[in-house]
């Protein structure tokens, strides 16, 4: 898949958490999203995203994150995982906590550690482009740079954040090319979104990171020292049968903070940050709006075994069930029953899913969560 050599000190590393609340009631507390097959190919996102960097790196350099409870799940859709390459976490802490550590367990083993790291819930249908941009990240990471994979917008967007381009650095293809990054932008509006698209000075951020360990330690320590600090000292424990006592006692105190925050933002700032930027036919399956893209029609998409009738109407069914799904004269709908829960929005409130997650929550209504 890859004809472009990657550096040997290069680990991938998967962090597989979250709920995946907004494709509720499909994604559920016992089976997240990252664990179910939405593409129609038989295989998980996370299997996906595993035999995705396969290709790249042999499977001892591939480190998958995940929460206790799926432990088990997680192993048994990943045979091919090394004995000892999946991080259990004994509870969500958001994504700085789960690739820190995963890099202060490689950097204890080898100081000259690379790690990628790939969320396990996106779809990547050019995968010959994704191993250019990989490499390419994984040059501009061993020359000390904070490498980040962004994708080429295809349309405006409120559901993405965004990463401004700056100067050029290099071609790698028409379709793989490096750049400085100015600054990482939050979800816009979607007139700012639109903006953005017609002058072509921003990328879709993917959340893929490619960087040194050491590098993503020492700015941790700067940014989230208490942090930075305990997962050092989870890792010293890590091959040590004090390993669950030193899990147990620190990993509840680390600060929970997303990565764009602890890392991307404040390097960017610093200058540290290159981009590469890429067509790589990229989903980040977050919500039904987006789910749909995978199944792509100017009429009523359904996906499962149901049968759905549809006439004058747009959108997607979702269906496990055996009822006839009829539906008449609704535009970008979205319908999504299983044996115990329907939902019905529409892809304009697909992002509200979430809302509907947490007041299911607080009214006690959990067997269903």
């Amino acid at each position: 898949m890859n004809n472009t050599p990657i550096d040997s000190n290069f680990y991938a590393v998967i962090p597989a958490g979250g709920v995946g609340s907004r494709l509720w009631p499909l994604s559920r507390v016992d089976s997240p999203k990252f664990l179910l097959d939405f593409t129609g190919s038989g295989r998980s996102l996370l299997r996906e995203t595993f035999d995705r960097v396969a290709h790249l790196v042999p499977t001892q350099r591939i480190l998958v994150v995940t929460g206790d409870h799926h432990a088990e799940a997680v192993a048994h859709q990943l045979p091919k995982l090394a004995e000892g390459n999946l991080i259990a976490e004994p509870s969500p802490r958001e994504s700085t906590a789960a690739i820190a550590l995963a890099a202060a367990i490689m950097v204890n083993q080898n100081p000259d550690a690379i790690i990628g790291s790939f969320a396990a819930d996106h779809v990547i249908r050019n995968e010959v482009a994704f191993a250019a941009a990989v490499a390419e990240a994984v040059r501009l990471a061993a020359s000390g740079k904070v490498a980040t994979i962004g994708i080429k917008p295809t349309s405006p967007s409120s559901a993405y954040g965004y990463i401004r381009v700056g100067d050029a650095i290099s071609e790698v293809s028409p379709q793989v090319a490096s750049f400085a990054a100015e600054a990482f932008v939050e979800k816009p509006a979607l007139a700012i979104a639109q903006g953005y698209l017609d002058t072509g000075n921003h990328l879709w951020n993917a959340g893929m990171f490619v960087l040194k360990a050491s590098l993503l330690l020492e700015i941790l320590g700067e940014t989230q020292p208490e942090l930075a600090s305990g997962v050092a000292a989870i890792a010293a424990s890590w091959n040590t049968e004090d390993r669950e006592d030193v899990l147990a006692r620190v990993w509840p105190t680390l600060h929970k903070i997303a990565i764009d925050y602890s890392l991307a933002e404040p390097a960017a700032a610093k200058g540290l940050v290159a981009v590469v930027s890429a067509e790589l036919d990229w989903t980040d399956v977050g919500d039904f709006a987006s789910m749909s893209t995978l199944h792509p029609s100017d009429e009523l998409t359904h996906v499962g075994p149901a049968t759905v009738v549809g006439l004058e109407s747009t959108g997607v069914v979702v269906s496990n069930g055996k009822k006839v799904i009829a539906v008449s004269g609704l535009t970008d709908v979205v319908i999504v029953e299983t044996e115990d829960a329907l939902l019905v929005t529409t892809k304009a409130q697909a992002q509200s899913v979430k809302a509907i997650v947490a007041e299911l929550d607080r009214r006690g209504i959990r067997d269903v969560l």
